[in-house]
C-alpha cells in the first residue's frame, strides 16, 4: 500500500471511513488524505524568513552603500580594510568571490524552497465520518485527531497577509487542553465549505437530498491540483479573496460606540489618576517618574488600539450549527459555537457605562488551547458592548432551549433588578454587613434550565449557568457566615472569565438550592443531547408539530361541540357547565 504522506504518492482512498456523500459538499471532505494550499509553507514559516532577510539587509545598509557608491562612504579605504577584517563579507570582497557568494545564496534559497515543498507534501489532513486528522513533520512526525462528537466549535481565521492571497486558517476546537486541530492554510472558499462539512458531520444531521453522481467528480489528482493552482494564481492577479456569504447579524455595533466604550472605562480613570500623579511628581523634582511610566502608557495605548481593531466588524448571527461570531478589522476571525458548548455566561455593566445603557457579555467554554496561549481571551467575548436589547438577542442565541417566556424576566430582573415583586432570592437583612452596598440586589434564581446569580451595584453582574453544563455545586460557611445564618454558593464550571460565586445566601435557602440544583442538573444532563445537536432540533420540530396537531384537533372538537350545542338548545345551551381546559384553571 502506498503511503499517502510520501512525496510523489497519491492519497489512498479509505471508503470505510469516508463520510456520507449526502453530508459533505467539498471534494476535500471525502475521507482521503488531502494536502493544504501550496502557499501554506510560505505563510507558516516563509514570512519569518522574509523578516530575517529584511533585518539582515537593513543591518548591511551602510556596507552596501559603501560597495555600490564608495565615494559617499567616509570609512571606505579600499581593499586593505577588507583584508584586515575577519568579517565574511569583507573576505568575499577582498578575494573577489562575488560569484561564489551568489551561488551560495541561491543554493541556500533552493534548499529552503525544497524544504518548504517537502513540508507541504508531508502536511496532510483528512475528514472522516468520525474524526478530523492532521499529519505533519518531516523528521519528527506528528498526528492530531479531533473526534467530531467532541467538537466545541470551528474557528476560521483570516490574517491580514493571508487575506491578500485569498487564504484562511481553520481551527477545530477540541474539548481537552491544547487539543485543537489546525488546517493551515486553505483557500477561503474551501475553508468555508470544509467548516460547514465538519459542523454538519458533528451535528449528526442526515440530509434528505439525493447523492449526486460521483462520476463528474472523479478525475486525475494531478489535473485537479493543476486546476487549483491555476485558480489561485488567477485570484492573486485579480485581487484578494472572493466575498463569502455572511448571515445577517442580529446586533449592530456602531464604530463610535466601540471607541467610546474604551474611552469611558475604568482604565481611563486609572490613566487620568496616573497622569495627575506624574505631573505632581515632576513638579516636585521627581523626573524619573516620567521615564518610568512611559512603557506603561505605550502598553496601554497598544492594548486600546488592538481591542478597538478586534471589536470592529463585529457580527453575531444564528446558523443551523449554532451562533456564528465574526470580529476583527485586519485579522478577521469567524467562530461557530454549536449548541450546548456554552458552560457559563456573564452580563456585566461598569458604572461608567450605566448612563449610556451599555453592557458586555462574556462566556466560559472549552477553547482547546493551553493556559499560556495569549489569544484565549479574544474567544471569550460574545458581545463587546451593546444595549439591553442587544444582550437579549445574544442570550437567545447562546441558550436557544430556554422558553420564550423566561427571557423578558431574565433581562428585566437579572440585569436591572431588584424590582417590585422580584423573583430572586436575595441576601437577608441580617447579613447586610457582608454586602453593605449590594445586599438588596445580591441573589439567585433557579429555573428548569438555568441558574442565575445576580451581584454587584457599582459593577453589575449577572451570571447565567446552564444546568446541563454544571460540573458540581458547593456551599461554604465560615464563622461569620454561621453567626449570620448565611452561606456562600459556588457553582463549578470550566475555567473562564465568568465568576460563578454568590455570597451571603440565607442558610435554609442555600440548602434548598443545593438539593434543587443537584436534581435539576441530573435531569438536564440526562435529557441533553447537544453533542449531536441536529437530533435536538429534529426532536424540537417534531414536538412543535405534535403540539400544533393536538391544538388543531382540540379546536376541531370544540367547534363540533359548539355546533351540536347550538343545534340542541340554541342560545340557552351556553348555560350548561363544561369541563374547563387546563390552561383556563387559575
Amino acid at each position: 500500500m502506498t503511503d499517502p504522506t510520501l512525496p510523489g504518492s497519491e492519497p489512498v482512498p479509505n471508503a470505510a471511513n469516508a463520510p456520507p456523500q449526502t453530508l459533505v459538499r467539498s471534494p476535500l471532505s471525502d475521507g482521503e488524505w488531502q494536502r493544504m494550499h501550496p502557499l501554506s509553507p510560505l505563510l507558516r514559516g516563509g514570512l519569518v524568513l522574509l523578516v530575517i532577510v529584511g533585518v539582515v539587509i537593513a543591518n548591511l545598509r551602510d556596507r552596501l552603500l559603501g560597495i555600490v557608491l564608495p565615494w559617499l562612504s567616509s570609512d571606505f579605504d579600499g581593499y586593505q580594510s577588507y583584508e584586515s577584517s575577519n568579517d565574511p563579507i569583507d573576505f568575499v570582497i577582498a578575494h573577489n568571490l562575488y560569484l561564489v557568494a551568489i551561488l551560495v545564496v541561491f543554493g541556500v534559497i533552493a534548499l529552503l524552497v525544497l524544504g518548504f515543498y517537502i513540508s507541504w507534501r508531508f502536511h496532510t489532513f483528512r475528514i472522516t465520518q468520525d474524526d478530523v486528522e492532521v499529519r505533519s513533520g518531516i523528521l519528527f512526525r506528528t498526528q492530531r485527531r479531533a473526534p467530531l462528537d467532541r467538537v466545541q466549535g470551528v474557528n476560521l481565521t483570516r490574517p491580514m497577509i493571508a487575506r491578500l492571497f485569498g487564504l484562511a486558517k481553520l481551527e477545530v476546537v477540541g474539548a481537552g487542553m491544547d487539543s485543537n486541530v489546525k488546517l493551515e492554510y486553505l483557500s477561503t472558499v474551501n475553508a468555508e465549505t470544509v467548516r460547514a462539512d465538519i459542523l454538519r458531520l458533528a451535528s449528526g444531521q442526515q440530509l434528505a437530498e439525493a447523492a449526486k453522481a460521483e462520476g463528474s467528480a472523479s478525475g486525475s489528482r494531478v489535473s485537479a491540483l493543476s486546476a487549483t493552482m491555476s485558480r489561485e494564481i488567477t485570484g492573486l492577479i485579480e485581487g484578494p479573496e472572493a466575498p463569502v456569504a455572511e448571515p445577517e447579524s442580529v446586533v449592530d455595533i456602531p464604530v463610535v460606540r466601540i471607541i467610546a466604550s474604551h474611552v469611558v472605562s475604568p482604565s481611563t480613570v486609572f490613566v487620568l489618576i496616573t497622569v495627575i500623579a506624574i505631573v505632581i511628581g515632576v513638579s516636585l523634582g521627581y523626573t524619573w517618574l516620567l521615564l518610568g511610566f512611559i512603557p506603561a502608557f505605550i502598553g496601554l495605548g497598544a492594548y486600546w488600539v488592538s481591542s478597538i481593531l478586534r471589536s470592529l466588524r463585529y457580527s453575531i448571527a444564528p446558523t443551523p450549527d449554532g451562533a456564528r461570531i465574526t470580529f476583527g478589522l485586519l485579522t478577521t476571525i469567524t467562530e461557530t459555537i454549536p449548541p450546548g458548548r456554552v458552560h457559563a455566561l456573564e452580563v456585566t455593566q461598569p458604572i461608567l457605562w450605566r448612563p449610556f445603557g451599555w453592557w458586555a457579555v462574556k462566556l466560559n467554554r472549552l477553547s482547546g488551547r493551553s493556559a499560556t496561549d495569549s489569544t484565549t481571551d479574544q474567544f471569550t467575548t460574545v458581545l463587546p458592548v451593546g444595549t439591553a436589547a442587544d444582550v437579549e438577542q445574544v442570550l437567545r442565541l447562546m441558550q436557544p432551549g430556554v422558553p420564550e417566556t423566561e427571557w423578558s424576566l431574565i433581562v428585566r430582573e437579572g440585569m436591572f433588578g431588584p424590582l417590585e415583586q422580584d423573583s430572586f432570592t436575595t441576601t437577608p437583612k441580617r447579613a447586610w454587613w457582608i454586602r453593605p452596598l449590594s445586599w438588596k440586589r445580591n441573589g439567585f434564581r433557579l429555573t428548569d434550565d438555568l441558574l442565575l446569580l445576580r451581584r454587584g451595584v457599582i459593577w453589575r453582574n449577572l451570571s447565567i449557568l446552564p444546568l446541563a453544563r454544571l460540573q458540581s455545586f458547593a456551599l461554604h460557611q465560615g464563622p461569620f457566615d454561621r453567626k449570620s445564618r448565611v452561606a456562600s454558593a459556588h457553582a463549578h464550571v470550566v475555567t473562564g472569565p465568568v465568576s460563578a460565586h454568590l455570597a451571603a445566601v440565607d442558610r435554609d435557602a442555600a440548602l434548598a438550592l443545593l438539593a434543587d440544583v443537584a436534581a435539576g442538573t441530573v435531569r438536564a444532563a440526562a435529557s441533553d443531547h447537544s453533542h449531536r445537536w441536529a437530533h435536538v432540533d429534529e426532536a424540537r420540530h417534531a414536538a412543535d408539530a405534535e403540539a400544533r396537531d393536538h391544538a388543531e384537533a382540540r379546536d376541531d372538537v370544540d367547534a363540533r361541540d359548539d355546533a351540536d350545542a347550538a343545534s340542541d338548545g340554541g342560545p340557552g345551551a351556553s348555560e350548561t357547565a363544561l369541563p374547563a381546559r387546563p390552561e383556563e384553571v387559575e
